[in-house]
């Protein structure tokens, strides 16, 4: 029987409603999120254009579930 695959997802938004996401800033933070294991499978644009959200995915293991790399922790 096949092993069942458990993912850990993160969504974050960028830019606002006043001002663009800067191309820099994505780059970056796609390649960090690359390093930490993530996999972007989905991006939405807000219906202004200024706002770009990322959903992105990882399996889920014993040390992600110890050591999450979240904005801010």
């Amino acid at each position: 029987m096949a092993e069942t695959n458990h993912w850990e997802y993160r969504l974050e938004t960028f830019g606002t409603f006043w001002s663009r996401v800067k191309d820099e800033e994505l780059q970056a933070t796609l390649d960090q999120w690359g390093e930490e294991g993530w996999e972007v499978i989905s991006v939405y644009l807000a219906s202004n254009g200024e706002k770009v959200t990322l959903i992105a995915k990882r399996p889920l293991t014993s040390a992600a579930r110890r050591q999450r790399s979240w904005p801010g922790s």
